[in-house]
């Protein structure tokens, strides 16, 4: 009896040994590699975060402390859309959607966006003569608007190309720039047939007037990468013996600024076998540079230069550019920007009660300022889901927000609050 009570206090003793073994080895490992020298360890910076011992930082509060930008000039509300007047009104039978961004000329506002017509069959039959998506068999259209509400469709600017032409089967997704009082429209273009496994294209026109006539590109001005490999001949875009470069498979959403003397044309990239990454699809852009606006475009060696993103939405701003980045990755709906035009940092968080607009399209007439440098969301044009056969374009619009004070309160400058 007394060996055996012998046996149960060691083995009793080993086990305690191994427990407090695991509580100093987890202690160590938890303050093992907690290097606070390169972080704010200010008093006033501790405040703020409600950090009051700084000798046992979590991962999230070491974040906060690395923060680059932490204050609210960058945050907007975005409304509801409101639907729009004339022949952009929701229209039965028809796509309209991803306008491009508004310019105004001749006392008009200005755009243009991706008309097609009919039900869309998806890839289950004939994609010779089907319509895979709601942006195929697309052509660029545009209108013109006195108040930007109502809206009068002048017709056809960009069609698409004769068969064999690497802009046969659809043109869409389009941009406008001026630049020395010319017109270039870049948008995305594809070939038929279109299948899963179908590569977009870039291509661009250019014109004397907003009105046309367009001079079409011959070729692309911007080609996916071609370092990615399919798996087999199966119709199964995930299919891949190697995923290369981040737009090895499609190249999207174009929009050309001029920046620093140079042309910056920015995009969005998908990658063959693209996966789904932090709950949302493995989606990128990227930028390509020329010294002319009909190219060469060269992709930069930094691509890609986001890690989320949809849509292109890209404006200058503080002699850099901002970029809101929507919809897809771990860094979506934020507003970023980048002094150089490729490292983007994140300036503010979007609120996602009326998720940020879709395929935005800018307001150029509006110019963002260091005091307020996301004036130019103030309000445009962004296109909705009818249903999957039918889109419209709706009018957004929104305003700033730099604190969060209640009704008949004050903000942190003493000024009241009578509207929230």
């Amino acid at each position: 009896m007394i060996v055996r009570l012998k046996k149960i206090c060691l083995l009793l003793i080993a086990l305690l040994a191994i427990g407090c073994g695991d509580a100093n080895t987890s202690k160590s490992s938890i303050e093992k590699g907690q290097s606070n020298e390169s972080l704010d360890l200010s008093q006033e910076k501790l405040d703020r975060f409600g950090i009051t011992n700084k000798e046992y930082l979590s991962a999230a509060s070491k974040r906060a402390l690395s923060w680059k930008y932490v204050d609210n000039d960058w945050f907007r509300i975005f409304n509801q859309l409101q639907p729009l007047k004339g022949d952009l009104a929701y229209e039965e039978g028809i796509v309209r959607r991803d306008p491009s961004a508004m310019i105004q000329e001749n006392g008009k506002y200005y755009v243009w966006y991706s008309k097609s017509i009919g039900e869309t069959q998806g890839f289950g039959g004939d994609i010779e003569n089907d319509k895979v998506f709601p942006w195929d068999r697309c052509d660029i259209w545009y209108a013109t608007s006195e108040d930007g509400w109502t809206w009068k469709e002048q017709g056809v600017a960009v069609s698409r190309g004769s068969k064999g032409a690497y802009d046969d089967r659809s043109v869409f997704t389009v941009e406008i720039m001026k630049y020395d009082d010319k017109y270039y429209l870049c948008y995305q273009a594809i070939k038929s047939p279109y299948n899963v496994r179908t590569k977009n294209t870039i291509g661009l026109a250019w014109s004397d007037t907003p009105d046309g006539p367009w001079t079409k590109s011959e070729e692309p001005v911007l080609m996916p990468a071609d370092n990615g490999i399919w798996k087999g001949t199966e119709q199964n875009r995930f299919m891949v013996e190697k995923k290369g470069d981040f737009d090895s498979h499609k190249v999207h959403d174009p929009c050309i600024i001029p920046f620093r003397d140079k042309f910056y044309l920015y995009y969005k990239g998908e990658q063959m076998g693209e996966e789904m990454l932090f709950g949302g699809r493995q989606i990128r852009h990227g930028v390509a540079i020329a010294d002319d606006p009909k190219g060469p475009y060269v992709k930069s060696k930094y691509n890609p230069i986001s890690n989320s993103g949809h849509e292109i939405c890209v404006w200058p701003v503080n002699d850099g550019i901002a970029s809101l980045i929507t919809t897809d990755g771990p860094e979506r709906n934020t507003i970023q920007w980048a002094p150089d035009g490729i490292n983007f940092e994140i300036r503010a968080a979007i609120q996602t009660n009326n998720n940020p607009p879709h395929a935005i399209g800018l307001n150029r007439t509006l110019v963002s300022t260091e005091d307020d440098p996301t004036k130019i969301l103030e309000w445009g044009l962004s296109h909705m889901y009818n249903n999957w056969h039918e889109q419209s374009i709706m009018r957004f619009d929104s305003y700033m927000k730099k604190s969060h004070v209640a009704r008949g309160a004050k903000d942190p400058k003493g000024n009241s609050n009578e509207t929230q």
